[in-house]
């Protein structure tokens, strides 16, 4: 049986989770892309590649790949979720 719409009942536990760890992960989106956008409009690229520790860099690039990712996995199963 299938819950009924949360505006019909009071959020269990695990939906307050899941909506407080929604609401950090959008203020961390876009605190981290306030951070890139100041970065690009401040520094030449080749001087970010100059100055940065190059394993960190690496890194955080391919978590942000791992983060894109996951973003556009979510942005398929919702296009195909509204196609139905």
């Amino acid at each position: 049986m299938k819950k009924p719409p949360p505006i019909d009942r009071f959020l269990l536990i695990e939906e307050i989770r899941l909506v407080a760890d929604l609401r950090i992960m959008h203020a961390k989106v876009s605190e981290l892309h306030q951070v890139v956008a100041t970065l690009k409009r401040r520094h030449p690229e080749n001087a970010i590649r100059e100055y940065a520790d190059r394993i960190a860099l690496e890194n955080d690039i391919k978590q942000v790949d791992d983060i894109y990712l996951w973003f556009v996995a979510l942005k398929e199963k919702g296009l195909r979720l509204t196609k139905s």
